[in-house]
């Protein structure tokens, strides 16, 4: 059986496809993979997704989107593609049990935020450990915050953060940034951050929240402890495509490039892109659901045509 559409990847992005494209009557599947909801099933409280004014739990949120999928037609199924392969009648997505033939196909599996893989990271993610300042600053207004890392992305962290925060530590492990230089100077110049040079987080300590980091430092291996509110990991992301084994074009980040046909079209006709897969900037759930929707009704008008 050729399916119409096979989408890989839930979260907002992919649950969005499949609601549209089954209200369109596509009939679509959707391959959850290994995050299923994906990170927003790190985050507790969600305070910025229109609708619900008094928030609502990352992980509650993400069923809701699967439910409503699910509702309307979407066919969810708990297997990763681990990679996909271009047929004579569209595209063969094969898993670790099956594979699955279908005529398009909407990648929307994500991108992971690097981690420091260090003791209490992992136990605190949502409470105050996090890889997004948007998603989460507002929870640590007054508070002592901390930023990791040393590129645009840890600068812009820092800056959003003093809108709220009392004050931002910046942690970088070297003795220079390697930001641009217009950030830099944003960052050097404001009174509310302050640089940590040459000083690496070892550890993130608290029982229920964070209370405190670890720091170590890289020139002559003293430690020293820090008290936080916060940990905000800045230093990086990796979308997920190492499945697709050089299957479509990517851009210079790694992150799909599209936009060449439809917004959401990819370099192989018949495969489109949507949510933090093929985005490097936004990273947000209401622009991932966007993307969601207009990758299936660009599915649709594909089919169509």
């Amino acid at each position: 059986m050729v399916e119409n559409l096979a989408i890989v990847g839930s979260g907002p992005a992919g649950y969005t496809a499949g609601l549209y494209a089954a209200r369109a009557n596509l009939e679509p599947i959707l391959f959850e993979g290994l995050e299923s909801g994906g990170q927003l099933m790190l985050t507790t409280d969600v305070e910025n997704y229109p609708g619900f004014k008094d928030g609502i739990m990352g992980p509650e949120l993400m069923q809701e989107f699967k439910t409503q999928a699910e509702k309307f037609g979407t066919k969810i199924i708990p297997l990763t593609v681990s990679s996909i392969k271009e047929t004579s009648e569209g595209f063969e997505l094969f898993t670790s049990k099956d594979s699955y033939l279908s005529k398009a196909v909407i990648i929307s599996s994500g991108a992971s935020a690097k981690w420091l893989d260090i003791e209490g990271e992992k136990r605190l993610q949502g409470y105050g450990v996090s890889a997004c300042a948007t998603c989460d600053g507002f929870f640590f207004k007054d508070k002592v915050v901390s930023v990791v890392g040393g590129g645009d992305s840890a600068m812009e962290e820092a800056l959003f953060l003093t809108k709220f925060a009392e004050k931002v530590h910046i942690v970088h492990r070297r003795d220079s940034f390697r930001a641009s230089a217009i950030m830099q100077k944003r960052v050097l110049d404001h009174e509310k951050i302050e640089i940590l040079w040459n000083k690496e987080v070892s550890i993130i300590n608290g029982e229920d929240s964070v209370s405190s980091i670890g720091l170590k430092d890289t020139s002559d291996g003293s430690v020293s402890e820090l008290e936080v509110s916060a940990v905000f990991v800045a230093i990086g992301h990796t979308p997920n495509v190492d499945f697709l084994d050089n299957l479509l074009e990517l851009d210079e980040k790694g992150y799909i490039k599209t936009g060449f046909t439809t917004p959401t079209s990819t370099s192989k006709e018949g495969i489109f892109a949507a949510g933090d897969v093929a985005d490097s900037i936004y990273r947000q759930a209401v622009t991932a659901a966007g993307t969601g929707c207009q990758s299936a009704m660009d599915v649709e008008r594909w089919l169509e045509s």
